[in-house]
């Protein structure tokens, strides 16, 4: 008995030997997790179970294309800036009627003008004296107050205001215009050119505009838009109201 347990010990050592050693080298190896079968990756083309079992959703058959809205305009115009179809195109002016025969105009009028005309022709300026009036009724040629005589000497080139009266002379010479016809402000007025646009003029009324001044103050005028030479006022009633220059 005690020779067959001597004689299988040599192989009961060997079996704890390799048992210990084994131990030992899983003690250094690294630690792998288990996965479950469901954390597997899928096979390519097998459904999951759980697919298998939800319920299929039914796509409608009358889908039409998808609809983009469209962007929002990048400049946003001001009310303001659009067309009122409802609004009203502005009037023309009327046309300026050009007035040329003193015949048919009220007889006081023509009294003065006629009377003018003699006293500017005969190259004396006193003779306007008489015509130009005083105090209230006293004729527009410069500040209130004023002799009109002097006044009328100074705008001349001349000492005796022979120039002035010259002028006066070929703006009575041309045709006129009645501005503000069934007002208190009725008058007529001469030359016609201060009513009308210039823009507008025939040649032959740049013709007659240039007999009273220069081609460069009619370049001047067209730049301003407006006639600015001398004029005369006459109301009906035969009052000379004015004899001045500018717009």
């Amino acid at each position: 008995m005690k020779r067959q347990m001597s004689a299988n010990r040599p192989g009961a050592v060997r079996f704890s030997a390799l048992l210990f050693a084994s131990l030992v080298v899983s003690s250094f190896l690294p630690h792998h997790t288990a996965f479950a079968l469901s954390e597997l990756k899928q096979i390519p083309g097998q459904a999951k179970e759980d697919d298998k079992d939800a319920p299929e959703v039914e796509e409608p058959d009358d889908v039409g294309p998808m609809q983009i809205p469209m962007p929002d305009p990048l400049v946003n115009k001001p009310a303001d800036d659009v067309k009122d179809d409802s609004a009203e195109d502005p009037v023309p002016a009327a046309p300026v009627e050009v007035l040329s025969d003193v015949s048919k105009i009220p007889q006081a009028v023509a009294r003065m003008r006629e009377l003018i005309v003699e006293a500017a022709a005969s190259g004396d300026i006193e003779r306007l004296r008489p015509l130009l009036g005083k105090g209230p009724t006293q004729t527009q040629v410069g500040e209130n107050g004023t002799d009109p005589v002097e006044v009328l000497k100074g705008l001349s080139g001349d000492p005796d205001g022979i120039e002035i009266l010259a002028i006066l002379l070929d703006v009575l010479s041309t045709g006129f215009v009645l501005v503000d016809k069934g007002t208190p402000e009725e008058m007529y007025v001469w030359p016609y050119f201060t009513e009308k646009s210039l823009s507008s003029l025939t040649a032959p009324e740049k013709v007659d505009l240039l007999r009273l001044v220069t081609a460069g103050d009619f370049v001047g005028m067209e730049e301003g838009g407006n006639y600015n030479f001398y004029r005369v006022g006459i109301t009906p009633d035969g009052q000379w109201k004015f004899f001045i220059a500018g717009d």
